[in-house]
């Protein structure tokens, strides 16, 4: 089963972004380090990254599984590519990639 269930932005401070909506619509903002903070509200999570290594140029949809390595090779038959190879990050693991229009997504899964 695949669900959207994240949405990274790019963020030149994410320690600012976290704190405006945490002021402005009550979410709970949690930093991970100075360059991420995630931020949690009802139904929506969020992440805000200011590290220009890892920063997303564009808004990068996330999407959830419980299988990483069944997903890439769905993503690949379908045509997609692989951008950024599965990595592990607080929370879990990832892969990002293209897909044939031209944007750019990822998949997760919670660390096991």
């Amino acid at each position: 089963m695949y669900t959207v269930d994240f949405v990274e932005f790019p963020s030149k401070t994410a320690s600012a972004s976290g704190r405006f909506f945490t002021e402005a619509f009550g979410w709970t903002a949690t930093p991970y380090g100075p360059d991420y903070a995630d931020v949690a509200g009802p139904g929506i999570n969020l992440g805000f990254q200011a590290d220009p290594e890892e920063q997303p140029s564009a808004p990068l949809v996330t999407i959830r599984t419980d299988d990483l390595e069944q997903a890439r090779r769905d993503v690949e038959d379908a045509g997609g590519v692989v951008t950024v190879e599965p990595f592990t990050f607080p929370g879990g693991r990832r892969f990002h990639f293209r897909e044939p229009g031209g944007c750019e997504l990822a998949v997760w899964c919670s660390a096991e």
